[in-house]
C-alpha cells in the first residue's frame, strides 16, 4: 500500500519555512541559509555539477617537422578524448617551440582541429626581418563540441611564404592537452 502526502510547505517547530512550493518552484530554506545535500543534486537525471575538470588527456612530442608547405600539415600532435556529457566543454591548449628559417620576414601559422574542423588558429608567428628565429607559441580554445562521441584534436602548421619552417624545433617538446570541463 502506498501513501501520498500533499503539502505546499513544510515548517520547522518555530514556524519557519523549510520547504516551500510555489508556481512549480521549490525553495529550500530562506535566503542566507546553508543547505547540506547528501548525494548528487540532479535535474532530470543529469548531475548539476559544473565547472569541474572531469578528465585530462595530454600528448607531447620532441619529433621535429620541417616544411615549406603553404598549406597546413600535421605536426605530430594529436589526441583523442570522449566527453562524458553533451554539455561538457573541452579546453584545449597547445604549446610548442618553432623556428622560422630561410629568408628574412617569413612567418608561420598554426591551427587546432576538432576532427576535420578548424576551431582555433594563430597566424603571422615569428619576427619580421630576422632569420632563424626560434619562437615559443601557444594557442588555447574553449570548445563546445556537444557530443559524447570520441573527438580527435590535432595540431597543424604551415609556412606563410613557402620558406622553411620547423615545428617542435631542436627536439623541444610540443604539447597538446585537452581538459573536459563539466558544463
Amino acid at each position: 500500500m502506498s501513501s501520498i502526502l500533499k503539502v505546499d510547505e513544510i515548517q520547522d517547530t518555530s514556524g519557519n519555512n523549510i520547504i516551500n512550493e510555489n508556481a512549480n518552484t521549490i525553495t529550500i530554506g530562506k535566503s542566507g541559509d546553508t543547505t547540506n545535500i547528501i548525494g548528487t543534486l540532479q535535474n532530470d537525471g543529469a548531475a548539476l555539477v559544473t565547472g569541474k575538470v572531469l578528465q585530462v588527456v595530454s600528448t607531447s612530442t620532441t619529433s621535429g617537422v620541417v616544411t615549406t608547405s603553404t598549406s597546413y600539415v600535421d605536426i605530430n600532435l594529436s589526441l583523442n578524448i570522449t566527453p562524458s556529457a553533451t554539455s561538457s566543454k573541452i579546453f584545449v591548449i597547445y604549446t610548442g617551440t618553432n623556428e622560422t628559417n630561410g629568408t628574412s620576414g617569413n612567418r608561420l601559422a598554426l591551427q587546432i582541429l576538432r576532427d576535420a574542423t578548424q576551431i582555433a588558429d594563430s597566424d603571422g608567428i615569428g619576427t619580421v626581418g630576422s632569420v632563424g628565429v626560434v619562437t615559443a607559441a601557444s594557442i588555447t580554445k574553449l570548445d563546445e563540441p556537444n557530443t559524447t562521441s570520441e573527438i580527435t584534436y590535432k595540431m597543424q602548421g604551415k609556412s606563410n611564404d613557402g620558406t622553411v619552417m620547423v615545428f617542435n624545433f631542436g627536439s623541444n617538446t610540443g604539447t597538446l592537452t585537452a581538459f573536459e570541463i563539466a558544463g
